[in-house]
């Protein structure tokens, strides 16, 4: 698996911050992990990527994550997102620094929907 991460140039100051205090929380990770056609686009814009990741690289990075109490910010696509893998279901459940979402494949029909929106369709049925 090839992993591109951005170098450790200071990244630039926020709009909301007036003036650098040696107290500043790290930085939010941002990473991507899923299919290289995404990834390189997601590279271009400075994420951490993953492209391609086998269910145990998937849960290396999200041990790590938790390991290293990161505040990270985690784009997946569908096909990692439905993989069984311990760490990122723990991710999931837990919620708090590490926030996952998904997106789905390019070349796939656009589907809107979540979860919730799941949850809600099983119970009230398919045509909400």
């Amino acid at each position: 698996m090839s992993e591109h991460r951005p170098s450790d140039s200071p990244a630039a100051p926020s709009a909301t911050s007036s003036t650098a205090t040696s107290a500043q929380a790290p930085p939010t990770r941002m990473l991507f992990l899923g299919e290289d056609s995404l990834a390189e686009g997601f590279s271009v814009i400075g994420f951490e990527t993953h492209p391609n990741p086998a269910p145990a690289d998937v849960d290396r990075v999200f041990r790590e994550l938790l390991a290293a109490r990161d505040q990270a910010f985690v784009i997946v696509d569908d096909a990692v997102m439905n993989m069984d893998v311990e760490h990122l279901k723990r991710v999931r459940r837990e919620g708090g620094r590490i926030v996952v979402v998904a997106v789905p494949p390019l070349a796939a029909p656009p589907k809107l929907g979540s979860e919730v929106a799941d949850r809600l369709a099983s119970m009230f049925g398919a045509g909400l």
